[in-house]
């Protein structure tokens, strides 16, 4: 046992979480900044500034800069932060920064009695940061899939699509309509790899997790990708430009080296504090959730999202495919389904159940499988699949109808749910052969009828675990490993950090219902989304 503390650090859209752990895995103190309400001089809503195109949205990096110095503030008055061995944590992804040529200069003669905002006040080519709610890249989306050979040509390369939020699109844009700010910029960070600089003293690495979010990395490779880049830079010195200002990709594994001398002055760090690569926060909380391979873990929010740790690299353009950061042999899929919570509830609404007891009533009085009635519902256009906004019903034999009964509908809305997650899954490397787990997080991660169904339909065991903050701890977890455990498994070293316990085991019945359903799904799925095209 030993007294060392460990820091995991979460740059979100709303705040700036941090987490402090001990050598045994707990948290022992925890701060927070929350944008909107304590930068208030900066005028955003919930932590951006969403412009009058109604789809470019930025962050102001200097409301950054801020927000690390008051949460340094909160957790001095709380932790002896001389005892913290090492940092890490991640960033909101596909967000970037854009640092002038005065920002080394800048890094590396930070006075302690300045604070961030006012010291690097010159810093930046760009003061706000594109951010991943940014929908303004069409344009640039289209043309990075057209030079490429098509969308699964790129995904094959960098494990997604074109998204209007990836990094790559997003400095397209900045060279086709900014040129001015592109030329200013000296180089380019990530969100993840722009805290690591600021704490570092000098402008670091961009990680080979995140930068799986920029569509400009061969993931396989971990290396820039020479087709993606010259979609950006169609000359060899426009490339070489490009790359100067990207700089090099390094493992998220990596100790970055110790903190800037300010933070010791400013704050108390201790000089031999190492800084160990940031990553995206998506990542991170794998690593949070200590995700093994053949776990799963679903998000059940306003949004479901669903990732797993993958042996074998398997893109498809439903969803995103990224470098594992605590294994760098393994990769991580993750699909998001726009349509979540707020479908589900739309539904209760619809089928008059006063609250989810009364829901739940209803799904028992349909057995698994629905007896074959099969139903869609997207409040919003889905992105996986790709189909447009409606409710699309089908029944045992196949037809379109209008409507269902009450009871029908009520199990239609959540076995649509649990067998997309399947579906795509397998369509991204998931293997249902493998002795495998789920864990559920998020809002609805309590009501056992999804839970059983999630269990019967992946043939697995389905476990709630505790999620809050499961980005900020996986920073702090990785930071323990990569600085003084980087010899051992993560997951044997990490196994007092969560706690799980289980809340729905697989019917061998329901599991035959639901196997053979799936294929029927799957072809009606097809059906709706050739229907939408």
């Amino acid at each position: 046992m030993n007294s060392h503390l460990f820091l995991g650090m979460d740059l979100s859209t709303q705040q700036l979480k941090a987490i402090v752990i001990d050598d045994q895995c707990h948290v022992v103190n925890s701060a927070a900044v929350n944008f909107a309400s304590e930068l208030p001089e900066f005028k955003t809503e919930n932590g951006v500034h969403r412009h009058s195109d109604g789809r470019t949205v930025t962050s102001p990096v200097h409301m950054w800069l801020k927000a690390i110095d008051a949460c340094f503030t909160k957790l001095t008055k709380s932790v002896d932060v001389a005892r913290i061995r090492a940092i890490s944590g991640c960033g909101q992804q596909h967000g970037t920064v854009y640092w002038n040529g005065n920002a080394e200069k800048c890094l590396s003669n930070l006075c302690k009695s300045d604070n961030l905002s006012e010291a690097l006040k010159d810093a930046f080519a760009k003061n706000d940061s594109p951010i991943w709610m940014d929908s303004s890249t069409t344009e640039e989306c289209e043309h990075m899939e057209s030079a490429l050979g098509g969308p699964v040509a790129l995904a094959n390369i960098t494990g997604s699509r074109a998204f209007h939020r990836f990094s790559g699109n997003q400095i397209l844009k900045i060279i086709r309509k900014e040129k001015p700010v592109y030329d200013l910029t000296e180089r380019i960070s990530l969100v993840s790899s722009f805290v690591p600089s600021i704490l570092c003293g000098r402008i670091v690495d961009i990680d080979e997790g995140d930068a799986g979010g920029m569509n400009l990395m061969d993931v396989k490779k971990g290396a820039w990708s020479e087709q993606c880049l010259a979609v950006l830079a169609p000359t060899h010195k426009e490339v070489e430009i490009l790359v100067k200002k990207l700089g090099s990709i390094c493992s998220s594994q990596a100790v970055l080296g110790t903190i800037s001398s300010y933070f010791c002055e400013r704050y108390g760090f201790s000089p031999k504090c190492e800084i160990v690569a940031f990553t995206g926060d998506n990542l991170s909380s794998l690593a949070g959730l200590c995700l093994q391979s053949g776990d799963v873990a679903v998000s059940l929010g306003t949004s479901d999202t669903l990732f797993l740790s993958l042996s074998s690299y398997r893109p498809a353009l439903e969803g995103h495919i990224f470098k594992n950061p605590i294994d760098s042999s393994a990769f991580m899929g993750m699909l998001c389904f726009k349509n979540g919570s707020f479908t589900r509830n739309r539904i209760r609404k619809m089928v008059v159940a006063s609250d989810w007891n009364a829901f739940a009533a209803l799904v028992t009085r349909t057995p698994p499988g629905n007896n074959g009635n099969i139903g869609f519902y997207f409040d919003d256009n889905e992105i996986v699949p790709n189909v447009s906004r409606g409710d699309y019903r089908f029944n045992s034999h196949g037809e379109q109808v209008s409507h269902f009964a009450v009871e029908t509908e009520a199990r239609a809305v959540l076995e649509h749910q649990c067998l997309a997650k399947r579906l795509h899954a397998e369509n991204i490397g998931y293997d249902i052969s493998n002795r495998n787990r789920i864990f559920v997080t998020g809002g609805a991660s309590g009501n056992k009828h999804i839970a059983q169904i999630l269990a019967d339909v992946f043939n697995c065991c389905v476990y709630a675990r505790e999620s809050t903050d499961s980005a900020a701890l996986g920073g702090a977890l990785r930071a323990r490993h990569c600085s003084i455990y980087s010899g051992n498994n993560f997951f044997d070293i990490s196994t007092n950090a969560t706690s799980s316990h289980l809340i729905a085991e697989p019917n061998s019945e329901a599991v035959k219902v639901y196997d053979r359903l799936l294929s029927i799904y799957a072809q009606l799925e097809k059906r709706i989304t050739s229907q939408a095209l």
